[in-house]
């Protein structure tokens, strides 16, 4: 008996001569702004002090120029990958570039706070559209045997956008201004629009199925309330008792969400797919890698400008290290995964990441640049071998119909990591900072390096734990996955021998 979900063709895009024929044209497309939409969740860190100067505000008011994107983008990429999955993920994508680029425009005109905040809320619309239906776009016009190496280009694009802010933002902002971090997408953009309307295809997949609106109202209030209490609380203090309220109030709407969505027979996130165990734990493997990440995000370029006393234009030189091995590393692990499968591939990636994060913990303020670049470009290759068979992983999981959802559910989780990782990153700094100052701190003191290293071991150990954490979980996944195989090649056996 067929489901609501039903497929209204049933043809796909794998079948079509002429979209194979540019299927990695379009991917290309998919890329660009895939990269764009993550790279403006991690270039404006190291313009703050630039916006901050510029705008006349403290360094603490001008995080939320930051945080502010990504909270709209958890809040909204779920509903974007449903609306992809109901009214065709190609149409949802398209209309997405433009949002994103009318909110860059705006970003750079900004001159206050409150109307870069706003633009900055544009453009994650317009990224969480692309975001919530990249991937699922992908697994739709790619054959099963070269999924995993597009999926992995894909991977790729989104932790290089992720981790190249930090140093494309310093060479950008050193030689143009701040505003041109975000000027710098509408040509491209505007370029890759053009292409995109005329060589995407019509969506060819589409469900038979309502918009759940209570479920996108009760989860968009549980990431503002959630997020609220998180970045507010490093600012406050956790025990101020507004910022307890926030954490509980999250708590009740996300178990008022849970219980809307099992009871629906339409709903935003198809709590099914966490049935499957290796959707389950790819999905939070993905989750703590971008924790660990970010954490390095933000704690490198205070690193090398303040201790090591780079410029902003050298320090990105230095921070450029990590997406050039990624680029390199990535597409090769990703071809890699389609023959061997994923999961040695993302076990030993975690490990290298374990490693990297280690050696990020003892570094001090005489660390020769060398050691610094080394264990930049490892962490490059641990997250280029990581993050294209996790991708892979996860979208393979999921049956056509939910592939947006999938999708979405993979970038949220993606973009909630970047925001514990920012969290917990901070959170450990300042509160190892303040405990060896003997007063609160919020900030870097000047003359008192010995201070930030305190605090950036902490927060260093600290993610190379959740990397660690992620590692063991992998490689549970690897030892499951050899024992099936084991157990299969045994049942082969048994039959042929009978």
């Amino acid at each position: 008996m067929q489901s609501q979900d039903t497929l209204t063709a049933p043809r796909s895009f794998a079948d079509d001569p002429s979209i194979q024929k540019r299927r990695w044209t379009l991917l290309i497309i998919l890329n660009l702004f895939t990269f764009m939409a993550t790279l403006d969740g991690s270039i404006v860190n190291i313009a703050l002090p630039s916006i901050s100067q510029t705008l006349e505000l403290p360094v603490a008011q001008t995080e939320w120029v930051v945080t502010s994107y990504l909270m709209v983008i958890c809040a909204a990429i779920l509903f974007f990958g449903k609306l992809g999955d109901i009214f065709g993920k190609i149409k949802v994508f398209k209309w997405g570039m433009l949002l994103f680029l009318i909110g860059s425009l705006l970003c750079g005109l900004s001159n206050t706070l409150i109307t870069l905040i706003l633009s900055r809320a544009v453009q994650a619309l317009g990224a969480a559209m692309t975001m919530a239906n990249n991937q699922g776009i992908v697994t739709e016009i790619f054959p099963k045997n070269e999924r995993g190496k597009a999926l992995g280009l894909i991977g790729t694009f989104v932790s290089l956008g992720s981790i190249a802010g930090p140093s494309l933002g310093g060479v950008i902002v050193s030689g143009l201004g701040w505003q041109y971090i975000f000027w710098v997408n509408v040509p491209i953009g505007l370029a890759a629009v053009i292409i995109a309307w005329r060589l995407l295809p019509k969506d060819v997949s589409l469900l038979k199925v309502k918009i759940d609106a209570s479920g996108s109202i009760l989860f968009t209030l549980f990431i503002l309330a959630l997020f609220s209490g998180l970045l507010l609380g490093q600012q406050t203090g956790y025990n101020n008792p507004w910022i307890i309220a926030s954490f509980i109030a999250s708590v009740f709407v996300l178990a008022a969400f849970l219980s809307v969505e099992a009871r629906k027979a339409e709903p935003l996130l198809q709590l099914s797919l966490f049935k499957n165990p290796l959707f389950s734990l790819s999905i939070l493997c993905g989750f703590l890698t971008f924790a660990a990440n970010f954490a390095y995000n933000i704690l490198s370029p205070f690193y090398l400008q303040s201790i090591l006393n780079l410029s902003p234009f050298h320090a990105g030189l230095v921070l450029m290290v990590f997406p050039v091995i990624m680029v390199i590393v990535s597409p090769l692990s990703g071809a890699l995964s389609d023959k061997i499968g994923s999961e040695l591939l993302t076990f030993v990636g975690l490990l290298l990441m374990f490693a990297t994060h280690i050696g990020l913990a003892s570094l001090h303020d005489g660390s020769p640049l060398s050691i610094v670049i080394l264990l930049i470009a490892m962490l490059g290759l641990g997250n280029g071998i990581f993050q294209p068979g996790n991708n892979s992983l996860i979208m393979s999981q999921a049956p056509r119909s939910q592939l947006g959802v999938a999708g979405s559910v993979n970038s949220l989780v993606r973009n909630v990591g970047m925001v514990t990782g920012i969290t917990v990153a901070t959170t450990v700094l300042f509160h190892t900072m303040s405990t060896k100052a003997g007063y609160r701190v919020t900030d870097l003191i000047p003359g008192r390096p010995d201070i930030f290293l305190f605090g950036m071991k902490a927060a260093y150990t600290t993610s190379a734990v959740i990397c660690l954490v992620a590692a063991l979980l992998t490689g549970l996944r690897l030892w499951s996955a050899r024992r099936k195989k084991h157990e299969a090649d045994k049942k082969d056996l048994s039959t042929v021998m009978q």
